[in-house]
């Protein structure tokens, strides 16, 4: 294993500046080949068919993460909340890796090859290996990332709606796609952090960075995560992965790299052993990528056509609504569809109907407290004079219906 030098590692990120490297164990996981696969796995998935400049990775993510960990922790150290070294460390351990189980295109296989198998689960599996590997020194950094820790706040920081988490990808995805609105004050936030019982607070003196995070998310899901055709281009995928394998279960061979070969051939179900891990740790971005171009050629209509319009960047058309479509609308697609040559079997994967949601904020779950100097602590929603706010708690549902273009609709 490599040994970190006297020299201090840094690494220099576009968002922050320079980020330090802070101990050998940190050094050491992050050289590992399972976190540097993150480098070959992109944060936004499809996204850059939308905004051209979100290429960057789960990597940059990750790393700056750490960063916000660190400062988080010392500016609650420096508030008087007791934080061991140990503690420290391992939750910037546990914010570093949390993301360490994603699959290729982030979240697409999620839904097609390994279905029902979240990044979370993944992600777990990855930590109780390499904390195998690290003899043991990951014990409380897994204890932190699964909530079971005594101290509750540091779960918080990993995961929670005020989580570092949140704070990085909204900066760091608005930094990269050019969307303005998602740019908010991770510093302002960390600075006005607190703890009182157990539970992470923001002073009261930090009520419009809040706010302003609360929109900021609200803005970036709708304008950038839940964009139409990030969203259609995002289904697509899946649908093409879900034939590919559906043709590998009939015994169809279909050229790709051996770590893809064995996701499609194989029946993959929560438990991963070794070996299915060590493959994972092997597949990103690039083995999709590789296949998608092969498959253009490929004999099977769904497969070759699916394939040409990603690479190609040739989308279904959308439609978006507040309201359900209705089932006559729907009946005249597919009517038309058919009345163009599709069949009942290619209308599995170029008919889509579904829907994206969001919700800016989450009154049932973690709820964002604020603290003031009366010692009076109370959720965002209440202390807010923004009206906005209150309305934000409330899921917002959008209907859309997908089908090649050139159908005409009456």
């Amino acid at each position: 294993m490599k040994s970190l030098s006297n020299k201090v590692k840094i690494i220099n990120d576009p968002i922050y500046g320079f980020i330090t490297i802070p101990n050998k164990l940190i050094f050491d996981l992050i050289e590992h080949p399972y976190f540097q696969r993150l480098r070959r796995i992109t944060q936004m998935g499809m996204s850059n068919l939308v905004y051209p400049g979100a290429h960057h990775t789960r990597f940059h993510h990750a790393v700056g993460c750490m960063h916000l960990m660190q400062k988080a922790i010392s500016v609650l150290q420096n508030k008087g909340i007791e934080i061991s070294e140990k503690e420290k460390n391992s939750v910037c351990i546990a914010i570093l890796l949390h993301d360490i189980g994603h699959g290729p295109y982030s979240h697409a296989l999620e839904h097609s090859i390994v279905e029902g198998v979240s990044h979370e689960t993944i992600s777990l599996i990855f930590m109780k290996a390499l904390n195998k590997e690290f003899k043991g020194k990951l014990d409380l950094a897994i204890e932190i990332f699964e909530g079971k820790y005594k101290r509750k706040f540091l779960n918080q920081l990993v995961s929670s709606q005020l989580d570092v988490d949140r704070m990085d990808y909204l900066k760091r995805d608005s930094f990269y796609t050019g969307v303005a609105e998602g740019n908010i004050s991770s510093e302002r936030l960390i600075d006005m952090l607190n703890v009182v019982d157990d539970k992470l607070v923001v002073e009261e003196k930090g009520i419009y960075s809040v706010e302003k995070f609360i929109v900021g998310r609200r803005l970036m899901y709708w304008q950038v995560y839940l964009h139409k055709a990030g969203v259609v281009a995002e289904k697509m995928l899946v649908n093409l992965l879900a034939r590919a394998k559906y043709l590998a279960s009939q015994g169809v061979e279909l050229p790709s790299s051996k770590a893809l070969h064995y996701f499609l051939y194989k029946e993959i179900d929560a438990n991963f052993d070794s070996e299915t891990l060590k493959i994972f740790s092997r597949l990103d971005d690039y083995d999709i990528l590789s296949a998608i171009k092969d498959w253009i050629s490929h004999d099977d209509k769904v497969l070759s056509l699916l394939s040409e319009m990603i690479i190609n960047r040739k989308l279904l058309k959308v439609q978006l609504s507040n309201q359900p479509f209705k089932d006559e609308y729907i009946a005249l697609v597919r009517n038309n569809m058919e009345q163009n040559g599709w069949t009942q079997e290619e209308m599995k994967y170029f008919f889509i109907l579904d829907t994206i949601s969001n919700q800016a904020y989450n009154d049932t779950e973690s709820k964002i407290y604020l603290y003031y100097k009366n010692g009076q602590i109370v959720d965002i929603v209440e202390a807010s004079d923004q009206l906005n706010i209150q309305a934000l708690t409330k899921p917002v549902v959008k209907h859309f219906l997908c089908y090649p273009k050139g159908i005409k609709m009456a």
